[in-house]
């Protein structure tokens, strides 16, 4: 049911942190325009942790109403208590969300027989009518459902055919085809991985829940398609060109402080969602913890898309028709960079 390019929407907000909807139906209307298989609304790239749970379901409506036969909508509606994950996904049932995603319970660290049991069988077996994704990403969450738990769920639960898969580790993502077996969807959760994900003959996974797709996702979709069509060479071709933007996920710097020096990480939506504003596209700040950007790490951005505008300019070409803008002129502007960094560290 699901292949192809899933955009992990950013949420945006206004100066004061209030959520901008008015941007929120332009970047649908955008991700719509590039072509690409559907849109999840409140994933981590959404911020969720941030949105109280009226915003979190108004963002899903809009999302889910927009999406309605043109291209497919997924839900966040996961988190780290049942009851909350219930609530929400019959508000994405109500609204015609075509499924909801369900990352693994966060901070109270259930174990893989737990997140099956008492969290994604019992939305799964109240809400038939809806697909149900488990999204695994044990570096956020310090826990994990395991292969063997979601091939359970498998043949349990007709609704539960597809796992956006976001450990990192190449050998969990094979245990997870061997058990589960061919006719179930693994997805990408890693841009950076999807290219090998997608090419493995022990893995095939049919497609992506991506991040850069947020700024190119006709590029990210052409690319899954070419894979798709065995036609490699061309998607590697893509994969390449797309490199830039999959290596500001997560921005990684030295930073000086006055007690020496220290790492500094940027993670997502940060770094891509800093690089949106640049670039004119509206989706304003992080909520708060989120802030902003070190200099070096907005260095970091800033070539990233310089390096894709200069090599293959096609790729930020749709940004500039949708929205407007001087592509060249924005990435060169630095007085655009103001209120996006801190002065010091």
């Amino acid at each position: 049911m699901f292949n192809g390019c899933y955009t992990a929407l950013m949420t945006p907000f206004k100066d004061d942190y209030e959520v901008d909807y008015e941007g929120l139906e332009k970047l649908v209307e955008f991700q719509i325009a590039g072509g690409l298989s559907g849109i999840l609304a409140v994933g981590t790239t959404g911020e969720s942790p941030t949105l109280n749970w009226e915003e979190h379901n108004e963002v899903i409506r809009v999302v889910a109403e927009k999406c309605k036969g043109r291209c497919q909508s997924i839900a966040g509606t996961g988190s780290n208590n049942t009851r909350e994950t219930m609530e929400s996904t019959e508000h994405a049932v109500r609204v015609g969300a075509d499924a909801a995603l369900l990352v693994d319970p966060y901070y109270n660290g259930p174990s893989s027989l737990e997140i099956r049991r008492e969290y994604v069988a019992p939305v799964a077996d109240k809400f038939p009518q809806i697909q149900i994704i488990p999204y695994v990403i044990p570096g956020r969450t310090g826990a994990q459902l395991l292969p063997e738990d979601l091939a359970i769920l498998q043949n349990q639960f007709a609704n539960v055919s597809t796992v956006k898969e976001a450990t990192g580790n190449i050998e969990n993502m094979k245990r997870t085809r061997e058990c589960c077996g061919d006719d179930f969807t693994i997805l990408s959760g890693d841009d950076d991985k999807t290219f090998t994900m997608m090419t493995d003959p022990a893995i095939k996974t049919k497609g992506v829940i991506s991040v850069a797709s947020n700024i190119a996702p006709k590029a990210v979709q052409d690319m899954t398609t070419l894979i798709s069509q065995g036609n490699q060479a061309e998607a590697e071709k893509l994969r390449d060109a797309l490199k830039p933007l999959f290596g500001i996920v997560t921005v990684k710097t030295q930073e000086e402080t006055p007690y020496g020096a220290v790492s500094c990480r940027a993670r997502n939506p940060l770094g891509t969602k800093t690089l949106m504003a640049i670039l004119g596209m509206p989706v304003g700040i992080c909520r708060r913890p989120l802030g902003k950007m070190t200099k070096n790490g907005v260095a970091v951005v800033l070539e990233a898309g310089r390096t894709v505008w200069k090599n293959n300019p096609e790729i930020l070409k749709p940004v500039a028709d949708f929205f407007g803008v001087d592509i060249e002129a924005r990435l060169y502007d630095e007085s655009l960079l103001a209120g996006l960094t801190y002065d010091e560290y």
